[in-house]
């Protein structure tokens, strides 16, 4: 996960400088390009070369932003605001209570070009078992540091067994709510709110301790 900066809040939301502007601006012609490919022609069947054609970079600016074609898919700038936006929740609060709001609150800022990059990403992930692969990579890096801000919360270590059981609960029933809605056929908005309600729901759940 790491997000946009139209979906942060104004107390969490950095001063860019002209350089750093840039490269998110390079960063987002860069994936909105890919994933524009790899809805017309498929994932497999798009070079990175046809991407920075299409992006009007070099292939050697792309893998800078991006190591790997799969980057492309499974890099985002999700986590910051995400984690930014945690910190701010009352301490008294209880995680996954924090959570819920804070990933609610982001998904309802997005935009026309997020919802529409969020959905494809999504089925990308879905339907591609290289990227399946590799998001549990991208999934730990998360993990870590949704740990070190829980830890923080609650004073302990991020290492602390209890602060990574939460953790997992946490990622699995997230992605298990956003599988959930890539594996149905609806329009954007439909979808949209449907990811909304399912990860409300799935958290719910887990904040009721999973009942059955």
């Amino acid at each position: 996960m790491r997000s946009m900066a139209s979906a942060r809040t104004t107390s969490a939301r950095p001063k860019l400088g002209l350089r750093e502007r840039k490269k998110i601006q390079t960063r987002q012609a860069i994936r909105r390009a890919a994933y524009r490919l790899f809805t017309e022609q498929g994932y497999d069947a798009t070079p990175v070369d046809r991407i920075a054609e299409a992006a009007d970079v070099s292939p050697s600016t792309v893998f800078r932003y991006f190591p790997t074609k799969e980057d492309i898919v499974l890099s985002d700038e999700y986590d910051d605001v995400l984690l930014a936006a945690l910190r701010e929740r009352p301490l008294d609060e209880p995680p996954v209570a924090s959570l819920r709001r804070v990933l609610l609150d982001l998904f309802r800022h997005f935009a026309g070009d997020e919802r529409r990059e969020m959905l494809v990403r999504l089925t990308l992930i879905r339907q591609v078992p290289g990227l399946r692969a590799r998001m549990s990579e991208s999934m730990s890096r998360t993990g870590d540091l949704l740990a070190e801000v829980l830890a923080e919360r609650s004073d302990r270590s991020p290492e602390d067994f209890e602060v990574r059981v939460v953790v997992g609960a946490v990622l699995g029933v997230l992605q298990e709510a956003l599988f959930h809605c890539a594996d149905q056929s609806t329009a954007e908005d439909a979808a949209m709110a449907a990811m909304e309600e399912s990860i409300d729901h799935a958290l719910d759940l887990l904040s009721r301790g999973l009942p059955l």
